[in-house]
């Protein structure tokens, strides 16, 4: 794994992705608010799995696909992970109490967040994760 250009990680296998976490978090800082970005099956929800991962949790991570938000703790707090790909409309995130969640202090990493454009938090950080071969992924922050 490689930290390319501004903010570019070029990771070439899973085996990358602790290393990769680890570099996410750093460059950071405080924002807690994770956009990411990226077609079905590009590894949004394995490199949310890191991130948790590195950030303490223990629990067993999987993709909220049908509960829409799943709740892990850290030693710092909670992690909220969103996944709002099959939400119809945005009032139904409204419905659910994104915004509470979006405001608490914690992280909350949100898979699928242009179907709630209106409703995110200005500040934020976008990741969006590109596949360039069977097991190579670039991975943009900004």
């Amino acid at each position: 794994m490689n930290l390319q250009r501004s903010n570019t990680l070029v990771i070439h296998s899973i085996a990358d992705l602790p290393q990769a976490a680890s570099q996410i978090i750093s460059l950071a800082g405080d924002q807690k608010i994770f956009l990411f970005h990226g077609d079905m099956g590009a590894g949004k929800t394995t490199l949310i799995k890191e991130l948790c991962k590195a950030l303490g949790v223990t629990d067993n991570v999987t993709s909220p696909t049908f509960s829409i938000v799943n709740e892990y703790t850290i030693p710092t707090g909670k992690i909220y992970h969103f996944d709002f790909y099959r939400l119809k409309k945005q009032t139904e995130a409204l419905d659910m109490g994104c915004e509470e969640y979006f405001y608490s202090g914690d992280y909350c990493f949100i898979e699928w967040p242009t179907m709630i454009p209106d409703l995110l938090p200005d500040e934020h950080l976008d990741i969006t994760i590109k596949v360039t071969s069977g097991t190579e992924r670039e991975i943009y922050i900004s």
